[in-house]
Formats: C-alpha cells, sequence, structure tokens
C-alpha cells in the first residue's frame, strides 16, 4: 500500500482542483437528495404528529338555531369532550375580518379539552381576559403582528348581529367550505327590517386592544395554504360581551366541536342519539375526522411529489457525477500502465484510481448532510408546512445515515467499475460491436459525415477508444421522456386549477332564493329562475334545492348532500363519467367521493334517509359536483325523503362561452326588478366556490423543476458522449482527414453524431413521454376526484422536436471544433 500512498500524495497536490470539484458535485447532489428526501418523511408525517398533541375533534355539530342545549349532547355517551363556539364575528384592526375570522370559542372546553393547541411561541390565552388572543402562524407573518402585539377587535351590536349587518356574522371559511352562520330567526329579522343581503355595515359595538400572547396551530385553529391566518379569542370574550355575539333577542346560533370516544368509528351513534336528543334528524354533523384524511392525502400527494423529486436528482447525479468519477478514475488507471514496469501490481493501480473519489465521496457526503440539516428550517413545505406541530430545523437521523453511508459507497462502487473496465481496456482487444443503423447508412450511400457520424452515435469503439455510447442514449430517451411527461403531467395540474369544469362546476352564477327552509322571496322561485333564465347571455338555469340525508355505508352511515336539479331554459351540462343522469321517482347519480364512501356503483343501490322518510334509489351513473359528498336525484325522490324542505334553495345559472361573472352580474340584477315579490336586494347572486385542491397547487411547479433536472441528465450525458467521441476516437477522424475529408465535414461527423441521438431519443421519448405524463395525472386525478380528461401539452409537442435539435446542435459546437481543428500529423504519429 506504500505506492498506492505515494501515488495519491502526488496525484492530489497534481489534481487537488478537480477532486475539489468532485466534491462540491457530491455535495450538492447527496445535499439535494437528503433534502428532498427528509422534507418528504417529515411532510408525510406532519398531520399524525399534529393530532397526536391537539386533543382534535371528531365532529362539528351544527344545528343551526339559536338556544340550542348543548348540555344534553355533552351528556351522550360517545362525548368525550365538547366545546362550543359562537356563530358571529368581530372586526380587526378597523376592517371585516374575512379568511383571519376565527368563530369565537364560548366555553373553556375549546382550546383545553378540544382543540388543544401547539404552542409554538408564547403562551395560550386566560380563558377569563377578554383582552388576550393568540394568532396562527400564517397572520404573524402577513400581518407582521405576533407575541407582544396589539390588535383591535370591533364588535357588533346586538342589534346588527339579529338583522345579520356584518360581512363577518354572515358567513366563516373552514378548510370543508364556506360555513354559513346566520339561522333562520336572524333572517326573518333582517327582512323584516328591510335587509338588503348585499350589504353590510361596519362594526357600531365595544371596541377591545387585546394583547397576543402566543402563536398556536391545531386542525381547526389552522392556517390554510396561502391563507392570511386568524385571530383566535380567548372564552373570556364571548363571556364578557354575550350580546354582541347572540343578538339583542339571541337570534345567533352556536356551533360545537366534539372530541368522541372511539373516534370516527363512533359518528354513526353519535348522530343517531343525537337526533334522539334533539329532537330532529337533520342536523349537520360534520365529520371534521376526515380533515385529517383528506390532508393526509395531500400531504401524502406532497410527500410523493418531492420523493420522485429526490429518486430523479439521484438519477441524475449518478449519471452526471458518475461520469467524472468514473474519467477521473479511468484516467488515473490509464496513466499508472507505466508503473507496470516497475513492479505495481493491476490490484494496486485500480486502488490508487479509487482513493481520490473515495475520499471526494465522504467529504461531499459530509458536505451534503450539514446543508440537508441547515435546509430543514425551510421544510416541510406546500399543505404540510400549515400543519407542522415543530416547525424549524430537524435532523432526520434515518435519512443523514444512509446518505452518509450510501454516497461513499456509490461513489466507490462507481470508481471500482471504471477502474476495472480501463485496466481490462488496456490489457485486451476485443473486437467492436458494429451497429446496424451505422451499416444501412453505409449501405444506402449517404455522406461519409452522416455514416461516421452515424458509426459514432451508436458504436461504442474499443479499447482507449470506447466511447459510453449507451448511457447517451439512455439519456437522451430520458431527457425527451421526462420533459414531455413533465410538461404534460404540468398541462393536466394547470388546467384542472384554473378551470372549474374538472371539478363538475359548469355553471357561471348561483342564486339563492332559500336558506333552512326560509325563502328569502315573496314570491315563487319559478318566477325569480325564469326571469334570470331570459336574460340575455344566459344558456338556461338549473333550479337546485339540497338537503342533508344520511345513507348506510361500509363504515356504518354516511351524511350526504341529496340535490334535485329541474331544469328551466337549456338543460344543463353535466360531466357524466359513468351511466346517466337520473331520469326516474327511484334513481341518483353519485359524486366521485360519494362512490368511494359509499363504495356503491351504477347498478347498485343505496338506502336514504332523509327527514320526511326513506327510499331506496337505484344509481344510474357517476359523475356531477367532484367536491362534495354528493347524491343527485330526481325532485320526486327528493320529496320523498325532505317534503317541502331545504337546507339551500339556489339556481344555476349557465353562461354563453366567453361571458364572465363580473358581465352578467349588473344584467342579472336588472332582471330580478321585473320580478314581482323579489329585487336584487333579497336574492344572492354570487359566483360558484372554486378553488384549485392545495395538492394541485404544491404540485404546479415540481413538474417544471423535475423537467429541469432530467434536462440536465440528457446535456450531461450527450455532451459527455460528443466530447468523449472527438477524444478517444480522434485518430479514427485523422485518418479520414488524411484521405481527404475537409475540416467542415469533420464538424459535421459530430453534429451527425448529436442529431442522430437526438432522434433515438425522439422517436422513443415522445411517445413514451406522453404515455407516461398521462398515467401519472390519471392516478393523481381518480386520488384528488377530479374528473379526468386526457392532457395534451400542444406547444410542448410542437417545439419538442425543433428545440431538441438546437440544442443538440449546440451540445456539437464545441467537439466539433475540436474535430475540425485536429493535428493529423500529430494525431497519427502518436497512434
Amino acid at each position: 500500500m506504500t505506492a498506492v500512498a505515494y501515488w495519491f500524495r502526488l496525484d492530489a497536490r497534481r489534481r487537488w482542483r478537480s477532486l475539489l470539484v468532485l466534491t462540491l458535485l457530491i455535495a450538492v447532489a447527496a445535499g439535494t437528495v437528503m433534502t428532498a428526501g427528509a422534507g418528504a418523511r417529515r411532510g408525510s408525517s406532519a398531520v399524525d404528529r399534529l393530532l397526536a398533541e391537539t386533543m382534535p375533534a371528531t365532529v362539528r355539530v351544527e344545528p343551526n338555531r339559536p338556544g340550542f342545549d348543548w348540555d344534553a349532547v355533552r351528556a351522550l355517551p360517545e362525548v368525550a369532550a365538547l366545546g362550543v363556539i359562537a356563530y358571529s364575528g368581530f372586526e380587526i384592526d378597523g376592517e371585516p375580518a374575512g379568511d383571519s375570522l376565527a368563530l369565537p370559542p364560548v366555553d373553556t372546553g375549546m382550546l383545553r379539552t378540544v382543540e388543544r393547541p401547539v404552542v409554538l411561541e408564547g403562551r395560550a390565552a386566560d380563558p377569563s381576559r377578554a383582552d388576550e388572543v393568540v394568532v396562527t402562524p400564517a397572520f404573524e407573518r402577513t400581518r407582521g403582528t405576533g407575541v407582544g402585539d396589539t390588535v383591535t377587535l370591533g364588535l357588533y351590536t346586538p342589534g346588527q348581529i339579529d338583522v345579520v349587518q356584518g360581512p363577518d356574522t354572515a358567513y366563516a371559511s373552514t378548510d370543508d367550505g364556506v360555513l354559513g352562520l346566520y339561522t333562520p330567526e336572524q333572517l326573518q329579522a333582517a327582512l323584516a327590517a328591510g335587509w338588503d343581503i348585499n350589504e353590510t355595515a361596519p362594526a357600531a359595538g365595544p371596541v377591545i386592544e387585546a394583547t397576543v400572547v402566543g402563536v398556536v396551530r391545531s386542525p381547526w385553529f389552522g392556517d390554510r395554504l396561502h391563507g392570511a391566518g386568524y385571530v383566535i379569542p380567548s372564552a373570556g370574550l364571548y363571556q364578557q360581551f354575550t350580546a354582541h355575539f347572540s343578538g339583542a333577542r339571541d337570534l345567533a346560533g352556536t356551533g360545537a366541536l366534539v372530541r368522541l370516544h372511539g373516534g370516527a368509528a363512533a359518528i354513526p351513534k353519535f348522530r343517531e342519539h343525537l337526533a334522539q336528543v334533539a329532537g330532529q334528524s337533520d342536523i349537520v354533523v360534520v365529520n371534521q375526522a376526515s380533515w385529517a384524511s383528506t390532508t393526509r392525502e395531500v400531504t401524502g400527494f406532497e410527500a410523493t411529489a418531492l420523493f420522485v423529486f429526490a429518486v430523479v436528482s439521484a438519477v441524475a447525479a449518478v449519471f452526471l457525477v458518475g461520469v467524472a468519477v468514473a474519467r477521473h478514475a479511468a484516467v488515473t488507471v490509464t496513466e499508472l500502465t507505466f508503473m507496470r514496469a516497475v513492479g505495481m501490481t493491476p490490484g494496486q493501480a485500480r486502488s490508487a484510481a479509487i482513493i481520490g473519489p473515495a475520499c471526494a465521496g465522504v467529504a461531499g457526503a459530509a458536505l451534503g448532510a450539514a446543508a440537508s440539516i441547515l435546509a430543514s428550517r425551510w421544510f416541510p413545505i406546500g399543505t404540510a408546512s400549515v400543519v407542522e406541530p415543530a416547525p424549524g430545523v430537524d435532523v432526520d437521523v434515518a435519512v443523514l445515515a444512509a446518505g452518509l453511508a450510501g454516497v461513499p459507497f456509490l461513489v466507490i462502487s462507481g470508481a471500482v467499475a471504471a477502474s476495472a473496465f480501463a485496466s481490462r481496456s488496456t490489457e485486451r482487444h476485443a473486437s467492436a460491436r458494429r451497429s446496424t443503423m451505422a451499416a444501412a447508412a453505409s449501405a444506402a450511400g449517404l455522406p461519409v459525415p452522416v455514416v461516421a457520424g452515424t458509426r459514432f452515435a451508436f458504436e461504442p469503439g474499443r479499447g482507449r477508444r470506447a466511447v459510453p455510447v449507451r448511457p447517451a442514449l439512455l439519456g437522451a430517451v430520458a431527457g425527451v421522456t421526462g420533459v414531455l411527461a413533465a410538461l404534460t403531467f404540468s398541462a393536466a395540474v394547470h388546467d384542472a386549477a384554473t378551470n372549474p369544469a374538472r371539478v363538475g362546476v359548469l355553471h357561471g352564477a348561483e342564486a339563492y332564493v332559500g336558506f333552512n327552509d326560509f325563502a328569502f322571496v315573496e314570491t315563487s322561485a319559478d318566477a325569480v329562475f325564469t326571469a334570470l333564465a331570459e336574460t340575455p347571455g344566459v344558456t338556461g338555469v338549473q333550479d337546485v334545492v339540497g338537503n342533508v340525508a344520511e345513507a348506510g355505508a361500509e363504515s356504518g352511515t354516511e351524511q350526504l348532500v341529496v340535490m334535485s336539479p329541474v331544469p328551466l331554459g337549456a338543460p344543463a351540462e353535466q360531466i357524466i363519467t359513468e351511466g346517466r343522469p337520473p331520469a326516474g321517482p327511484a334513481e341518483a347519480m353519485l359524486g366521485l367521493r360519494t362512490v368511494d364512501a359509499l363504495g356503491a356503483g351504477v347498478g347498485d343501490t343505496i338506502t336514504l334517509t332523509g327527514t320526511s322518510g326513506t327510499t331506496d334509489l337505484t344509481v344510474v351513473g357517476v359523475g356531477g359536483d367532484a367536491v362534495d359528498t354528493s347524491v343527485v336525484t330526481t325532485r320526486a325522490a327528493y320529496e320523498t325523503l325532505f317534503g317541502e324542505r331545504f337546507q339551500f334553495h339556489m339556481g344555476e345559472v349557465g353562461f354563453e362561452p366567453g361571458i364572465d361573472f363580473e358581465t352578467m352580474l349588473p344584467r342579472l340584477r336588472d332582471a330580478l326588478t321585473a320580478v314581482p315579490g323579489a329585487s336584487p336586494d333579497t336574492v344572492g347572486i354570487i359566483p360558484p366556490e372554486f378553488d384549485d385542491p392545495a395538492g394541485l397547487r404544491f404540485m404546479r411547479p415540481l413538474p417544471l423543476f423535475l423537467a429541469g433536472f432530467v434536462v440536465v441528465l440528457a446535456l450531461g450525458s450527450v455532451g459527455y458522449a460528443l466530447g468523449a467521441a472527438v477524444r478517444r476516437r480522434g485518430p479514427e477522424i485523422a485518418v479520414l482527414r488524411a484521405l481527404g475529408m475537409t475540416p467542415g465535414q469533420s464538424r459535421r461527423v459530430v453534429i451527425t453524431q448529436a442529431i442522430v441521438l437526438t432522434l433515438a431519443g425522439l422517436a422513443v421519448g415522445v411517445p413514451v413521454g406522453l404515455a407516461v405524463g398521462r398515467t401519472v395525472w390519471r392516478s393523481v386525478a381518480d386520488a384528488m376526484y377530479i374528473h379526468y380528461v386526457p392532457p395534451a401539452a400542444v406547444w410542448a409537442l410542437v417545439l419538442v422536436a425543433p428545440v431538441a435539435l438546437l440544442v443538440a446542435v449546440l451540445l456539437a459546437a464545441v467537439p466539433g471544433r475540436c474535430a475540425s481543428s485536429l493535428r493529423i500529423a500529430s494525431v497519427l504519429r502518436a497512434e
């Protein structure tokens, strides 16, 4: 080993720059892979770690009536803990709270025995004080208001609460959509007072200067991705200013977050007992436990995307850094050939070739691990970032151990293989493998540069002249495949994130005429919707009533939104993925989520129970709404279930192509002025709710990053092959030059090689990339309940061939110039 160590000392002094560059390349590659892998693992476990610390609610109960008896619910055997929340709001710093409104806790059970948040900074608010609040991390980030700062809470007067005058007394945003806060009693009082549904008023009640004492997070009191964050008051605010939340006549409602013994499995029994103590079966019970599974799905997608990113990065590193490692080892073995004459054995020569890359691998892995630890403060990302219970620097021992052991192993293995191959190449001269494509080009009488370039692309050569042909071909195919797959997937994600039709929303506006069995108008809904349907620019209106029913599911019972649409004007468009819409009195069409929730499909029979009765419905189709757990049925079936009762009554207004909501809103309001008993003040016209799923928001940039890594992989493989061909097969070019080939023709040999490699990549990569992109998107769309439409990245398909060929020609520029400037006499003399 003395000879090996002596050579390494000499080689390190002579080639320290290349070893340093190799170390940095390994560090960058290892750091990228370890950071992505650790971030994926951390993000995938964030939901479970948050649930373990926060006593999360199992269900949310929405009776939507004032004076509800929560003590009777608290006494039910399934209830482990219950916290009441007020369905009213407040202003923040003189402005409507908007999406920063967190419904105020009514009692001390909230934030203590239910939804006990993790405290990220500061402390929890004192439940006896009205002037202490906590905020979520997003509020601190977007408002710059943190622990020790103050916020101004403006309360509405009891009279304003009674008639829902404040914008924050009408609704609140939740993870499962917009939560309506007003009760029918409030609506009746509002209409009696001449309430305008489209007007609000500023808060006119007391103003409280509250101190922010903590930054917290829990499943309910948590941020949404890209949200503004929340201000969460203590129960003392409600206790000291009760009338400013319940109203002068106690018309406002309350809800409750309930933690059940047995978790989600206890929900069916809880619903049954709740209906008994409440005296009604249509109380909305929202499965809060499903938040965990839904969010876990999203973070799972994000983690999978990061894992894929890590794998692609690792593959790119193996090709790019592996080529550098292999070249370093092979050059060392070749240089040590002369040492054989003084007694160095082949094994010692290979050991001397390995030791440099091995040291670079160990040092690079250590640097990459350190970089991964530093970068962990910015992870997890995406949806996982808003549920992470312990943000900041995190050390993933498993990932670091795998990286610190695996990176040196891969580097040493690559150096061993390269040195062994180089050693054999110096000892034997095997016959060169001939290429069928090159032979065909020669038989066709193509010009010499074309034939020679084709040979360089497909024939590896032998001995010191061997060129890595297969990695170059695989790199070209992988590059085109990866880019087409990534851009196809990216086009599908963009389409789903911007096109409401992908989640079944085909209408342009919603006109609400009733809520919770209370009609806003003093005329028939048909009169209102007929007037809207006759408005220029409207294709038709669907008269939709909806309510909540219970259905038998594999895990017990499931609450579903049952809707019954009746078209006015042109029949409304619907997305049907299987079967047909319901037509008979005992037929139904299921939404995509409902299919999974009930385990039912076309041809099956489901049993629904509503407020007025129970009925069996035959499933005749799948489609429609891909957002809610919904069932579409006929009006006859709906009336069997609910009679004349409804939770909402609205018209889905379809627009002609190219017309948007802002253009149509004045026309629709004008149409209502001609309807006796109705007016623009009593019909709420809003755009349909549509927001791209959080998982899609996270995925949108990732395909582009993946495409970039794959492009680097392809450029490195093809570029190295072109340069190696000129360096190692220079004698062949020199012989052709001696026989009359011009410098320009020599340059065209290299250009032909690059073009042939690119054409091979296009021939295989375009169809495979398109198929891979569509296959991956179909799996994502199915998992996220998005209506699948085969994506096509049109511009990518149009531009991939010319851009790839242009890049190939540019890659061949430098090697081509080297080929054209070869010193023929020197090359042949050396040969």
